[in-house]
């Protein structure tokens, strides 16, 4: 149905791609709304978006009421509700990135303390944010990714770190080196960093050497141990040596590494970017299993694995055809393809329905 952005309510499905000025989707199709979602459109005057009939969480759409606004000419638009204070907290962190990214560019050094100073707390609370972490691509838009990317890659990682029984301190060491490894993507050429379509031979090259520019920035520094910084310029490295800048294999890489590696790639599945559509978590995992055994730390993806999938029966789910559906049986072997039963009673076991996958997690 096309209704207004003022009568969305948080749990409204996109069903197509809100096309910008500049021809890019602000928000494309298969967005779940969130309010920040509903003050984009407010902000750029979109005056129509197409929506499902039903929200995420499988109930009906009720579009927001207008009448008020005509008979009391002077009365505000509809409330829009608040983002929790994590949402809130991370998009300000990434606008803060972007302002330091931007900084860099000029080759001013990392300010260490400030960027502890925002993320530090941050951090703490993506470790006491009940998955939450796993949602931030919601917020993240093609045109400003590689700044969403860097807070939530530090944030993933800090809560996959602590999940995996690092201390206290570790977990923040990792969850910063997670924020800054990327800091030497200031020092590539934008019109590579920002380009539409594939990557030449030649920039690829340019974009490898990010890690080592990344290194450099935190060499001398006395606010991050020597750990940290190795994971910084390790975390493009693989298990069977296929990664970057050096090729190392598995027992010459950190392991903080390997867990910014699985918070960079499975972040980076997940978002919409300007040359890649974005893919569900559900999805993004069981190509992280399938495709990438053997380059990245079994470990760490069981972490990943287990927080993803920690569904109850009865937990609602809505799926890649956009049904909703109630879990009963989850396998072990495929937790992300669980045994199911649609609103209209059939059951099927999604590991033997390919042509499906779980969207998002529900209720």
């Amino acid at each position: 149905m096309q209704v207004h952005p003022s009568q969305l309510v948080p749990g409204c499905i996109i069903t197509k791609d809100i096309i910008g000025k500049t021809g890019r989707p602000i928000i494309p199709n298969r967005t779940v709304v969130y309010p920040i979602h509903i003050r984009v459109l407010e902000q750029f005057l979109v005056e129509e978006v197409e929506v499902a009939d039903k929200l995420s969480d499988g109930t009906l759409f009720t579009p927001r009421s207008t009448d008020s606004e005509e008979e009391n000419p002077v009365s505000k638009e509809p409330p829009v509700a608040e983002l929790p204070p994590f949402y809130e907290n991370y998009l300000e962190a990434v606008q803060s990135y972007k302002r330091w990214f931007k900084v860099w560019q000029h080759g001013d050094p990392v300010d260490l303390l400030a960027l502890r100073k925002v993320m530090v707390p941050l951090l703490e609370e993506a470790v006491e944010s009940g998955k939450d972490v796993f949602k931030l691509h919601h917020y993240s838009s093609s045109g400003e990714y590689l700044y969403h990317h860097n807070v939530a890659m530090g944030l993933i990682s800090a809560y996959l770190a602590e999940k995996m029984g690092y201390k206290y301190g570790e977990w923040i060491q990792i969850g910063l080196a997670a924020t800054l490894c990327d800091a030497g993507m200031s020092q590539i050429d934008p019109t590579i960093i920002w380009k539409e379509g594939s990557i030449l031979e030649s920039e690829y090259a340019e974009i490898k050497k990010h890690p080592l520019i990344s290194f450099q920035y935190v060499e001398s520094t006395p606010y991050l141990s020597k750990s940290v910084k190795l994971a910084i310029l390790q975390h493009h490295e693989r298990l069977d040596g296929s990664g970057y800048p050096i090729g190392l294999k598995a027992d010459k890489i950190h392991p903080f590494s390997q867990i910014i590696a699985v918070s960079d790639i499975y972040h980076a599945m997940t978002c919409e970017r300007i040359y890649r559509v974005k893919q569900s978590p559900y999805k993004a995992l069981e190509e992280i299993l399938q495709k990438q055994f053997g380059r990245y730390d079994h470990r760490v993806i069981q972490v990943m694995v287990k927080e993803l999938t920690d569904y109850s029966i009865g937990t609602k789910v809505r799926l890649s055809n956009k049904q909703t559906a109630e879990v009963m049986f989850v396998d072990q072997s495929q937790p992300t393809r669980p045994m199911v039963r649609l609103e209209e009673g059939s059951i099927f076991q999604l590991k033997e329905q390919r042509h499906l996958h779980i969207e998002e997690v529900i209720g």
